[in-house]
């Protein structure tokens, strides 16, 4: 994979990167679109396929990006193909810090540091150059505003933004709320961006112990609410850890 093209977990968050205050947009459910956004990308370069709700890999050849091939040795490890929800929900320490790293390398962020409370020693972002930040956003104004299919990068980066909360921060107050709305209805334009972001929102409302919306087989007794008693086999279910809360851009 070249590097001449940005990675949709890099676009992400430039996406999220506030130019003013050099904080990132809704930093909790960030982690997971990133988590997923690198799903998408191992996706689009061939690596990975979809098998129902659950992500098996296909070609476990490198990319040549170190933080996706991170990504894919992981899921390659697995042996089976894992649920979407299982692989977003799971632990990420550092994974926004590790982008947010890499773009100030490549010279498309800078940190600059800070304090907060006049002790706490802080770090924020600026972007370096915001016609970057400003192409990415046209990408996602044209699609809204067209109505035309677009293409599926641009059609998963809409998807995740719409998953992890980004809608108010790119099209704030009432005048926004119309391009909120086509912002997610998006989703439907790309399957794998669409099965990922729905993972990140089953995620966040703490569906990501049951299957989604599958019913229970024959024979086997069903809780209360369809979720069958018996959990998905080969693939551990991981709690949710408070470390995603942690703010890593101040």
């Amino acid at each position: 994979m070249g590097r001449s093209r940005r990675t949709i977990p890099e676009e992400l968050l430039l996406l999220a990167l506030d130019p003013t205050t050099g904080t990132t947009a809704q930093p909790q459910s960030l982690d997971l679109g990133l988590a997923g956004a690198q799903l998408v990308e191992l996706a689009l370069a061939g690596r990975i396929a979809p098998d129902g709700d659950r992500i098996a890999v296909v070609v476990p050849r490198p990319t040549g990006d170190p933080t996706l091939d991170c990504a894919l040795e992981l899921l390659r490890r697995r042996g089976a193909p894992v649920r979407a929800v299982h692989w977003i929900g799971g632990p990420r320490l550092g994974l926004r810090q590790t982008y947010l790293s890499h773009l100030e390398r490549c010279g498309m962020v800078h940190a600059v540091a800070g304090q907060m409370c006049g002790v706490l020693p802080t770090t924020r972002y600026q972007a370096t150059d915001n016609a970057i930040s400003r192409e990415i956003r046209a990408r996602l104004d044209s699609a809204i505003r067209t109505g035309v299919p677009p293409d599926p990068r641009t059609a998963a980066l809409a998807a995740l933004a719409h998953a992890v909360g980004l809608g108010k921060h790119l099209y704030p107050g009432n005048e926004g709320r119309s391009s909120r709305s086509r912002l997610r209805d998006l989703i439907r334009h790309d399957p794998m961006g669409g099965l990922v972001a729905h993972a990140v929102m089953d995620v966040q409302n703490g569906a990501a112990a049951q299957p989604r919306r599958s019913p229970a087989p024959a024979g086997r007794q069903a809780a209360p609410g369809g979720r069958a008693t018996e959990p998905a086999r080969g693939v551990p279910v991981q709690p949710r850890r408070g470390s995603m809360a942690r703010v890593v851009a101040h």
